[in-house]
C-alpha cells in the first residue's frame, strides 16, 4: 500500500473525528425491531419495518431508495424491497455494507428473530449515524436486503432473495463496476459472541478485519477457527465482488422462539461496530489504491487528489507538532 493512498485517506478524515458506534443506540432499535413481532418477507410486519427504518434514515440524514419487486417462492409470488441508504464520499466508487431485515416464516411458533433478522437491521441503522458524521473516502451505500431466509427451506433458490436481485439489477444497469466491496452483517447480536471466519470470504478482506480485531483486544469475539456460509455476501462473490461475511452462526436460539432479547447483548453489538469502524480506514485505502493509481492505458500515475492529500495531511501534521510544543 502506497503513503499517498494512505495519505488520501487520512486526509478525508482529518477534519474531524467521527462519533463512535453507540450499542445503547442500536440496542433501542433493536428492541424496537422485535417489538413489532415476526417479519416475514411479504408481511405487514416487514411493511411496517421498513417505515421504521426509513424513519431512522432520515433521523440521521442519509438519503434512501427503495428496490421493489416481486420475486417468486415455493409459496407463491411475493413482495419484497431492498433499502438502500447512501452516504456520498470523496469519491463516487462504493463500499456496501448491508444486512437482512427480514425474518424466518414460521407457522408453528413466534420468531421474532432478535439476533437473525434484527440484529444487523438495528447495526445498520445505528452504522448511519455514525457513518452520515464521518468524512467518508469511498461513497458508503447501507444496504438493508428482503428476503434472505428462506420460505420453505434453504435449498435451490430459496433464499437471498434480496442480495440475488440487486445483483442482477447492478448487472443490468451497468452500476455493478463502482461497488469495490461488500460488507455483510448477519446475527451479531449472540450474548456469547463468536464469529468465524468465514472460507466463502474474500480473505483480504477477512484479514483486515480480524487484525483490526486483534487491535482492539477482541479476538475473544472474532476467533481463528473457520467455518463455510452461504449468506447474502455469496451473489456478490459470484459476481466479482470481494466480500465478507461477519456472522455468529454459534447461536443456540437460531431459528426457534428463544431468538428473543434475552439471548442477546448490547456488547455483541458494541463489538462488531468497534471493530468494523477500526477495520474501515484499512479497507478503503485498500480500495483506493485500487481505483486511484490505474490511469488510461493501464499506466500507473499519481492522482491529483492524493496530492492535495498529501499536502493536507502534512500540513495536519504539522499543526499537531505545534501543539504538542506548546
Amino acid at each position: 500500500m502506497t503513503k499517498a493512498v494512505l495519505a488520501f485517506v487520512l486526509a478525508v478524515q482529518a477534519a474531524a473525528p467521527p462519533p463512535k458506534f453507540d450499542s445503547g443506540r442500536a440496542w433501542e432499535h433493536l428492541r424496537q425491531l422485535v417489538a413489532i413481532g415476526p417479519r416475514p418477507a411479504g408481511s405487514p410486519a416487514i411493511e411496517q419495518t421498513r417505515s421504521y427504518i426509513k424513519a431512522q434514515l432520515t433521523a440521521a440524514g442519509v438519503s434512501f431508495a427503495e428496490q421493489a419487486w416481486d420475486d417468486d417462492t415455493p409459496l407463491g409470488r411475493v413482495h419484497m424491497v431492498n433499502v438502500i441508504g447512501t452516504i456520498p464520499g470523496a469519491r463516487k466508487e462504493r463500499l456496501v455494507i448491508a444486512g437482512h431485515y427480514d425474518t424466518k416464516l414460521f407457522r408453528q411458533f413466534r420468531f421474532v428473530g432478535a439476533s437473525d433478522g434484527g440484529s444487523s437491521a438495528a447495526f445498520l441503522i445505528e452504522l448511519a449515524r455514525v457513518l452520515k458524521a464521518r468524512k467518508n473516502p469511498l461513497t458508503i451505500e447501507l444496504l438493508f436486503l428482503d428476503g434472505e431466509e428462506a420460505v420453505v427451506e434453504w435449498e435451490g433458490n430459496d433464499h437471498t432473495y434480496g442480495s440475488r436481485h440487486y445483483v442482477d439489477v447492478a448487472k443490468r444497469d451497468g452500476s455493478l463496476a463502482s461497488i469495490k466491496a461488500l460488507v455483510l452483517i448477519d446475527m451479531i447480536g449472540d450474548r456469547d459472541l463468536r464469529i468465524r471466519r468465514d472460507t466463502n470470504s474474500s480473505r483480504w478482506l477477512t484479514e483486515i478485519i480480524w487484525n483490526a480485531a486483534r487491535r482492539l483486544e477482541l479476538d475473544t469475539a472474532f476467533v481463528a477457527e473457520t467455518t463455510r456460509v452461504e449468506d447474502d455476501h455469496v451473489p456478490f462473490l459470484q459476481a466479482g465482488v470481494p466480500s465478507v461475511d461477519i456472522i455468529d452462526l454459534d447461536y443456540e436460539p437460531w431459528h426457534t422462539a428463544k431468538d428473543t432479547l434475552d439471548a442477546v447483548s448490547a456488547r455483541s453489538l458494541q463489538i462488531v461496530g468497534d471493530v468494523v469502524l477500526a477495520a474501515l480506514p484499512d479497507i478503503e485505502a485498500r480500495l483506493i489504491k485500487g481505483v486511484t493509481l490505474t490511469g488510461r492505458g493501464g499506466k500507473h500515475k499519481q492522482d491529483y487528489r492524493l496530492v492535495k492529500a498529501k499536502k493536507h495531511l502534512r500540513r495536519h501534521q504539522q499543526r499537531l507538532k505545534q501543539s504538542a510544543a506548546h
